[in-house]
């Protein structure tokens, strides 16, 4: 996905992914990290790539992975600002992000999209391959390249800082949202 695609998105946009993105949840953005502060390259070429956070179980005979539901994204941020830097261009994961987080995504023209969490089995069968590429030693997470079809997303926070879960928020206090 390219910056002129990113920048087209707003927050509350649902989108269909596919093609290529990565896997990498807690243990393998620190050991990405920890790479970089050493001089070393990373596993894939981060620019223009998106990461979903996301580490699967085990599959079943005849699936290609098992269940992929997202991982909380927060989780991640104290890494993310510097892979934004070196032009990661989108993440999926589930829940809010920092602020600092925020600022980089707007400073590099980046998207952060939610995967519904609790949907795990049903995401699974929009992922048509699943390989491992590095950190093989992380199980579940470890690196992964996926290949994904119609994978299904709302965008969260947009490349100008549109925020869907600070917007929903306040649209409900507002009355803009009514829920019986």
């Amino acid at each position: 996905m390219g910056k002129g695609e990113v920048d087209e998105l707003k927050a509350g946009d649902y989108v269909y992914l596919s093609g290529t993105i990565y896997t990498a949840r807690d243990a393998a953005h620190k050991r990405m990290y920890e790479s970089l502060k050493k001089g070393e390259d990373l596993p894939f070429d981060i620019k223009d790539s998106m990461i979903y956070y996301m580490g699967p179980s085990p599959e079943r005979e005849g699936q290609v992975i098992g269940s992929a539901g997202p991982t909380t994204a927060s989780r991640m941020d104290k890494y993310t600002p510097c892979l934004l830097d070196l032009g990661l261009r989108g993440m999926i994961g589930k829940g809010k992000r920092t602020d600092s987080v925020k600022k980089a995504m707007i400073r590099n023209h980046c998207v952060y999209f939610a995967a519904v969490g609790g949907a795990g089995a049903l995401l699974s069968k929009k992922i048509k391959k699943s390989t491992v590429i590095a950190y093989d030693d992380l199980g579940t997470e470890a690196i992964r390249k996926l290949e994904i079809e119609n994978f299904p997303v709302i965008v969260v926070i947009d490349s100008k800082g549109g925020d869907l879960y600070e917007s929903a928020i306040e649209n409900y206090r507002s009355g803009q949202i009514c829920i019986e």
